[in-house]
Parts: C-alpha cells; structure tokens; sequence
C-alpha cells in the first residue's frame, strides 16, 4: 500500500501530467479505493502547485535560464501560453487560473497555472486558492469520468 501511495504521489509530480495521469492509474491500476486516490492525488497536486510557484524564480535563475535549449523552450511555451492566458486573465484575475488549473487535459494544470500566475503578477495568496480550487474541480472531473468509464467497461465485458 506504501509502495502504490508513493506511486501515485510521484505520478502526480510529473509535469503536464499531474493528477490527470495519477487518477486513472490509481483507480484502474492499484488497489487502493477510489476516494483514497483522490485525496492522495489532491493533496500531492495541491503541493505541488505551491512548491513550484514558490519556486519558480530559482528555476528560471538557475537552471531554465542558464541552459540553452531549457531557455529555448521555455520561451516557446511562454509565448504560447501568454497569448492563450492574457485576456482571461486581465478580466478574471484568479478565476482564470483557477479554471485553467482545473481543465482536465493535458498541460493544464498547477505548474502551467503557476507558471500564467507568476507571468501576470498575481500575489501569493490568491494564486494558493485558485490552485486549490482549480486542483478540486479537477479531480473530481478526472475522478467521475474514469469511474464512470470503468463502470461503462465492466458492463461491456
């Protein structure tokens, strides 16, 4: 059980990721309950967000910026996510990275919605909520859908 508890945790620490890939392996893969899967991935999705926005000035400082092709990358996906974030963001402030955060496809998510609360200045403290919040409504959308898909795919066998 330890063992499958810190799969999921490291799971969820995958950049792009996250819970979105975390969720389904734990309920399909493991034998944890689907509810403690939830929780795990939440609270490890949570963290995560936090740490990186914590983080990310020292990321840029020291590592993304000092690498040629990380440096490269990163402003590819910049410019790509600012223009997709601007006006959303401009007009909902937090609300806009909180529904970015809990979009359930790949490359939303905590960091990406870090990365868009960092790049337009929103302050700490709103940025922790919209992440949670964000995180929430996430896992719950990625939690029902893959019940409901496992419960579909039962029936059919």
């Amino acid at each position: 059980m330890i063992k499958e508890i810190l799969y999921l945790f490291l799971i969820t620490l995958v950049p792009a990721i996250e819970l979105r890939g975390s969720i389904p392996y734990g309920i399909l893969f493991t034998d944890l309950h689907w509810f403690a899967v939830f929780i795990i991935c939440l609270i490890s999705n949570i963290i995560l967000g936090v740490v990186f926005y914590l983080l990310i000035d020292f990321l840029l400082k020291y590592i993304i910026l000092k690498i040629p092709f990380m440096h490269k990358l990163w402003k590819k996906y910049i410019a790509r996510l600012q223009k997709k974030a601007e006006k959303p963001v401009e007009r909902y402030g937090a609300w806009a990275v909180a529904f970015f955060i809990a979009i359930p496809l790949p490359g939303s998510g905590s960091i990406s919605g870090g990365i868009i609360a960092y790049l337009f200045g929103l302050e700490k403290k709103k940025f922790f909520l919209a992440n949670a919040l964000g995180v929430f409504v996430a896992a719950i959308l990625v939690t029902a859908i893959v019940l409901s898909g496992s419960s579909l795919f039962g029936v059919l066998h």
